[in-house]
């Protein structure tokens, strides 16, 4: 990683940073520098695979890898869960064409600017500490995947026991150290520059745990 970390996540103009990632979906490293010069790519930044939201945000994305290939742009999956626990569900849970990189640091995220929010007994300055009331109370809406709107705590939970999903050891101890890793895609022309970008950032919390509909993607991978 060759930039300091961004005090804000990047917008559209800036240039984004020089990241070397362990290759999850295969051998070696993932540079963004590969892509440069090359084609544009969208990145998503990831929390853990503990994270019930972002397992779905994973499996969209991964879904529209063909048709943004199709338009000439490369996806980069990244993940903040350690390498063979990454391999080991992504093994299990295939997506074909992924390209996924593994940075249990989250060193990517702090370059991107994206926040790791600290949680409060009583104290909120979002998008950077959040008190546990009102985290857990959070709404979260995903009619066909849970019964109604609930608070994210409650929310996570019941995804989790839908996908029988089993928190290991490696995730227990990306949870303790980034529970409140803020996320985002931000897309990238052949110059590396940002075009695009959603994160959870803006809103003051409003954003938690939303992702990009397939639309508005492909109609900004059609601008670069």
């Amino acid at each position: 990683m060759s930039e300091s970390p961004a005090d804000k996540p990047l917008q559209p103009g800036d240039r984004a940073p020089d990241i070397v990632l362990d290759a999850i979906t295969r051998d070696g490293k993932i540079a963004l520098a590969d892509y440069r010069g090359q084609k544009p790519v969208l990145v998503g930044l990831f929390r853990g695979l503990h994270c019930p939201f972002c397992r779905r945000h994973i499996a969209a994305m991964a879904q529209l890898g063909s048709s943004l290939r199709e338009k000439g742009v490369e996806t980069l999956t990244v993940v903040n869960t350690p390498i063979e626990r990454a391999r080991l569900y992504f093994r299990f849970h295939p997506h074909p064409n992924l390209v996924a990189a593994a940075d249990p640091e989250r060193l990517s995220h702090r370059a991107f600017g994206l926040p790791n929010l600290e949680f409060t007994e009583n104290e909120d300055d979002w998008p950077y500490k959040v008190s546990m009331a009102r985290a857990a109370a959070l709404p979260v809406s995903m009619p066909g995947e849970l019964p109604e709107t609930m608070g994210s705590f409650d929310a996570a939970a019941a995804l989790d026991k839908k996908d029988g999903y089993e928190v290991m050891e490696a995730d227990e101890k990306m949870i303790a150290t980034g529970l409140g890793q803020l996320v985002g895609e931000f897309l990238l022309d052949r110059d590396g520059v940002v075009r695009w970008c959603f994160t959870e950032v803006p809103g003051g919390g409003r954003r938690m745990f939303q992702a990009p509909g397939a639309q508005e993607l492909m109609s900004a991978a059609a601008l670069v």
